[in-house]
């Protein structure tokens, strides 16, 4: 009896051995893989005005009646645009987010979206606790940018060039929208995309 303990309790220990190093490789393959796999930024998408030019004006109005002109040659602060609706629970996840990247970079913050009705949107406004900031309700500025999902950012600069947009789903993906207006690179993936080729260029 005590050797059949004995031969029961090192096939354990073998057995623990073995998931111990099945655990450490596979540890180890995951950290390989998170090297591997490139920075995800926004979703650009292939239509509507490209990263660069000068956006056009959209005349718009608020939910509270003011009039707004969106885009064009201006001369204001850097315009963070973000696209929401009070269906999105993504949306309502990063609005906080939105306020608070427009805040520490000094952004003009507006919110547009379409659809449903006026007494939804005003509720919504107040609920998320964006009553200092512009909302307006425009379908023609979905679609001069293309918007075909939520939540969608545009980044438009004081002069009026649109310097990054696209669909943004995390905080990260908003941020990436920052980093391509400093570095001028439309998108996250087009900077690797150049970083990678670079070195195949020179051998």
């Amino acid at each position: 009896m005590s050797d059949l303990l004995v031969a029961s309790n090192m096939l354990l220990w073998v057995l623990i051995l073995v998931l111990t190093v099945m655990v450490l490789a596979l540890a180890r393959q995951i950290g390989v893989l998170n090297d591997r796999v490139a920075p995800a930024g926004a979703l650009t998408p292939t239509g509507g005005p490209k990263v660069g030019e000068t956006t056009k004006a959209v005349k718009v109005h608020d939910i509270n009646g003011v009039d707004a002109t969106i885009g064009g040659e201006r001369a204001d602060s850097t315009t963070l645009l973000m696209f929401v609706s009070p269906t999105c629970p993504v949306c309502k996840t990063l609005v906080p987010t939105a306020m608070s990247l427009a805040k520490y970079e000094g952004f003009q913050l507006l919110f547009a979206s379409d659809g449903d009705s006026i007494d939804a949107h005003r509720s919504y406004v107040k609920d998320m606790g964006i009553d200092e900031d512009q909302y307006v309700l425009s379908e023609a500025l979905g679609m001069e940018y293309r918007v075909s999902k939520l939540p969608f950012a545009v980044l438009i600069d004081s002069d009026g060039t649109l310097v990054s947009m696209g669909l943004v789903n995390t905080r990260e993906h908003l941020e990436s929208l920052v980093e391509a207006m400093r570095t001028g690179v439309a998108t996250i993936q087009e900077y690797v995309s150049s970083y990678v080729s670079e070195p195949a260029k020179e051998a």
